[in-house]
C-alpha cells in the first residue's frame, strides 16, 4: 500500500457533509455551555454555523479577567485537563493528551511527517503549550519525538547527528540558527522537512530551506485554540483545520466582512473537553476564493496579514477599533469608518473618514467627539471607496 495522501476523509468531503457535521458539533459544545454555572452566552437561538453572528466575540482581554475572577479557566466548560499551562498575561489554558487534541496531526501529515521520522522539536516545554502540541501532533502522525527545547544549539547539533533527525518542529528561525552551527562544526545533519509556527516565514528564509533540501510549511496555531489551520505542498494559502469554524470579521466588532476582505479571525473551536466560541486571535486575515488545487475542501485563508488591535494613541488619547465600530453604529446611513492620524506640524490630527450616502457632517462631527473623545475633520465619502485592507484606524505619522 502507498502513502496516505490526506490525514483523514474529513479533510476531503463535501461542503454540505461539513456544514452539517459542524452544525452538530456547535450545537452539542453549546448545550454543553448552556449547563455551565454562571454561564451568560444566549445559546438558545443558536440553530447553525450561520447563527454565530448572534454571539457576541469573545477576546482575550476578557478570557483574563475572567480566569482572575474565576481561576483557573475562568469558569468556562474544561474536562479531561491533563496538563495547565501558562502563557503571557497571564492566561492559563488546559492541555489533553487524548489523540492529537490540539489538531496537529493533520498539518505534521501534509508536512510529509510520518512514521520514519525523528522529529527534533525546538519548542518550549516550559509553562507554554506549545512542545506539547507539536509532540502531541507528531504522536497523531507516527513520528518519534526528541524534546529538545530551545537554546543549546551545539547539543542541538550533536543529538540531530546522533539520533538521526530528519524532521524539525520549532520557530522558522530557528532552524537556521541549528544548520549554521552545523556547518560551523563540519557536522552534516539529515533533516530533510520542517514544520514551523510562532513567527513570520519570510520567502527568503523558505529559499534557503529549499536549497538545502529542506521543504518548510508552517501552521497557524495558538494556545488556546491548537490548530487553526496550515500549509500544504501546494503552497496557495492555508487550509482551515476541520475542528475549527473560522470567521473573517471587521475589527472591533463581531459583523463578518465581504468574501475575500481583510478583517480579524475570528474562531470556535469545537474541542468537546475545551469549546471556545467565536475566540478572537487578534489576528488579520482573508479568505481565499476557490478550493485548493492539494485536494482539500476546506475554506483556505491569505494567512497572517497583521495584528488587529489597531489601537492608536493620538493627542495623548488611545482610539480603538470598538470605538470605530459603536461611532458607524450610530448612524444607520454609515457602512464603514477609517480613522486616519496623522501630523500636522509639531502636532497630532485626526481626520474619520465615512463611508455614507449623505447625512449631517455636523452630527459626525459631534458623534466623533461623543465616541472617540477627540475632536476631527470629518470626511463624508462613497459608499465602497475606502480600502478594503482591514484597517480602520491607519497611522500615518512619521517620527523620522
Amino acid at each position: 500500500m502507498g502513502e496516505k495522501l490526506y490525514f483523514d476523509e474529513l479533510e476531503t468531503r463535501s461542503a454540505d457533509a461539513r456544514m452539517a457535521a459542524q452544525t452538530a458539533a456547535l450545537r452539542d459544545r453549546l448545550a454543553d455551555i448552556g449547563k455551565t454555572e454562571g454561564n451568560c452566552l444566549d445559546v438558545a437561538e443558536i440553530h447553525s454555523i450561520e447563527d454565530l453572528v448572534k454571539l457576541p466575540v469573545l477576546r482575550k482581554s476578557e478570557l483574563s479577567e475572567w480566569q482572575k475572577a474565576r481561576p483557573p479557566f475562568g469558569g468556562l466548560t474544561v474536562r479531561n485537563v491533563a496538563h495547565i499551562f501558562q502563557s503571557p498575561g497571564p492566561i492559563y489554558e488546559p492541555g489533553g493528551i487524548s489523540h492529537d487534541w490540539w489538531r496537529m496531526g493533520r498539518f505534521l501529515h501534509a508536512a510529509g511527517f510520518g512514521p520514519d521520522d525523528i522529529v527534533q522539536n525546538c519548542f518550549g516545554y516550559h509553562l507554554t503549550p506549545a512542545g506539547m502540541i507539536f509532540e502531541s501532533g507528531a504522536r497523531a502522525v507516527g513520528a518519534t519525538v526528541l524534546p529538545a527545547g530551545t537554546g543549546q544549539t551545539e547539543l542541538q547539533v550533536t543529538a540531530a547527528r546522533d539520533v538521526g533527525t530528519t524532521a524539525y518542529a520549532g520557530t522558522p528561525d530557528y532552524l537556521k540558527v541549528i544548520l549554521d552551527k552545523a556547518d560551523e562544526m563540519g557536522v552534516t545533519l539529515s533533516i530533510t522537512k520542517a514544520a514551523v509556527g510562532g513567527g513570520a516565514l519570510f520567502p527568503s528564509l523558505r529559499q534557503e530551506y529549499a536549497d538545502r533540501g529542506i521543504a518548510c510549511l508552517q501552521s497557524y496555531a495558538t494556545a488556546d485554540l491548537g490548530n487553526i489551520a496550515y500549509e500544504t505542498p501546494a503552497l496557495d494559502g492555508m487550509i482551515v483545520d476541520e475542528g475549527v469554524i473560522v470567521e473573517i470579521v471587521t475589527p472591533g466588532t463581531g459583523d463578518p466582512v465581504a468574501p475575500g476582505e481583510v478583517g480579524e479571525v475570528v474562531v470556535t473551536s469545537l474541542n468537546p473537553d475545551y469549546p471556545l466560541i467565536r475566540f478572537a486571535t487578534g489576528d488579520m486575515s482573508a479568505v481565499l476564493p476557490g478550493q485548493s488545487p492539494c485536494g482539500r475542501t476546506n475554506m483556505r485563508i491569505k494567512g497572517w496579514m497583521g495584528r488587529a488591535d489597531q489601537t492608536t494613541k493620538i493627542k495623548g488619547m488611545f482610539v480603538r477599533p470598538e470605538q470605530v465600530a459603536a461611532l458607524v453604529a450610530r448612524h444607520g446611513e454609515v457602512a464603514r469608518a477609517r480613522v486616519i492620524a496623522r501630523r500636522d506640524g509639531q502636532q497630532d490630527a485626526m481626520t474619520v473618514q465615512l463611508e455614507s450616502t449623505g447625512g449631517d457632517e455636523a452630527a459626525y462631527a459631534a458623534s466623533v467627539v461623543e465616541t472617540l473623545k477627540l475632536k476631527a475633520i470629518v470626511e463624508v465619502v462613497a459608499p465602497g471607496s475606502l480600502p478594503k485592507d482591514g484597517l480602520v484606524i491607519e497611522d500615518q505619522r512619521s517620527y523620522d
